[in-house]
């Protein structure tokens, strides 16, 4: 048994390392997306983009068959039950509202459109056409967060107090060095900025391991003003490029975030989250976790007068692994397309992404505004 994959976007480099790469074609490697029964289901990608050279180039380096410059000549293919976009932003909803005419299974990138009307008018067409559809949700599936969610299922921390993340790393202007991330990224017209980027990534993350965020307090700036884009040319940088957040959840739970592309990393990982509760602490990367708990938790004293004697750091252990650890954007795609083929909804759905797009509109309300914004009542299907 096959499935055929539309893959729209592989051309950029999130759309091409992580999601054809190391995920479908991955999957396709191994023998195909493994089901409970002992089945395996291969995949038959279909690339689509607007560069026929460098789609030509990807398809022959991975012998892959089938590519096109039309998106509705792959989306007549009934081979196909699946579309997946990685394009631009403001390319996406378009796109994603074609494959759903179509009646494809949409599984998209983050955020699923550029507002939030539109992104639940996307996953209300979804669920009128009675298909599939889902946002990526990534950092859930690394190994860092899975052990995370391990400690907060056990009950490890007691009653959670605080979360306080750290993200980012320099990206370069471009000039002296080529930038680390496409130019697009720092132009709002095209849907560029941190807020847009990250803030939908920390709503889920927050809102599957701590509680809904109820309210934010954020502040969004351009730290460098002007960039050079791939070409060389100097331009404008007119999306935010750092953007610092309170979030208010559930259960009183606060949350500070840092997220910057202007900031140089001294950090064990590129994003950190430590958590605090009354039992025990926890500090989590992509990868690594290490704990503290309130039996082992030493009693410093502050002293400016003195140097500091105690390692710290080395007073925290390290939570291992207990299991294997795939690429985390693979282990979604596997995910996903089980659901598909066992007919059942995908957790990380367009509802899903819509909440996240729902704070990074508030994020931008409160930095506009210098106010806390309260967000409204959960959408669908929260309850």
């Amino acid at each position: 048994m096959s499935l055929g994959v539309v893959l729209n976007g592989v051309t950029g480099r999130m759309g091409y390392r992580q999601h054809l790469v190391r995920s479908v074609l991955a999957i396709r490697e191994q023998g195909g997306v493994a089901l409970p029964g002992g089945e395996r289901v291969a995949l038959e990608p279909i690339l689509v983009g607007r560069n026929p050279a460098k789609l030509k180039e990807i398809a022959d380096r991975h012998g892959i068959d089938r590519w096109t410059t039309d998106l509705d000549t792959a989306l007549s293919e009934d081979s196909a039950s699946v579309y997946f976009d990685a394009q631009i932003t403001s390319a996406r909803e378009k796109a994603v509202r074609a494959a759903l005419a179509a009646g494809k299974h949409v599984y998209a990138e983050k955020p699923v459109a550029e507002s939030v009307p539109d992104a639940l008018a996307l996953a209300r067409l979804a669920e009128d056409a009675g298909v599939r559809h889902g946002v990526v949700h990534d950092k859930l599936f690394l190994p860092g967060l899975r052990k995370l969610r391990r400690l907060v299922d056990s009950g490890f921390f007691g009653r959670i107090l605080s979360v306080r993340g750290e993200f980012g790393y320099w990206v370069f202007e471009g000039d002296h060095q080529s930038a680390q991330r496409p130019s697009w990224n720092y132009r709002a017209e095209d849907g560029g900025g941190i807020v847009l980027d990250m803030f939908c990534h920390w709503n889920y993350v927050l809102e599957n391991l701590f509680g809904r965020v109820r309210a934010v307090t954020a502040k969004a700036v351009t730290h460098i003003p002007e960039r050079w884009d791939e070409h060389g040319e100097r331009y404008a940088a007119t999306a935010d490029d750092a953007a610092y957040g309170i979030f208010e959840l559930d259960g009183d739970v606060i949350a500070q975030i840092n997220s910057s592309w202007a900031v140089r990393v001294n950090r064990d990982e590129l994003v950190e989250f430590q958590v605090d509760g009354t039992e025990g602490s926890a500090v989590a990367g992509l990868r690594g976790c290490r704990v503290q708990h309130r039996s082992m938790t030493p009693k410093p004293v502050w002293n400016p007068d003195l140097p500091a004697t105690e390692a710290f750091r080395a007073q925290w252990a390290e939570v291992p692994d207990n299991a294997e650890f795939g690429n985390g954007f693979q282990a979604q795609w596997e995910e996903f397309l089980r659901d598909v083929l066992a007919g059942r909804p995908h957790r990380y759905d367009f509802f899903a992404g819509a909440r996240g797009l729902r704070l990074a509109e508030a994020g931008l309300e409160s930095s506009r505004s210098g106010r806390r914004v309260e967000l409204p009542a959960p959408l669908p299907p929260e309850s």
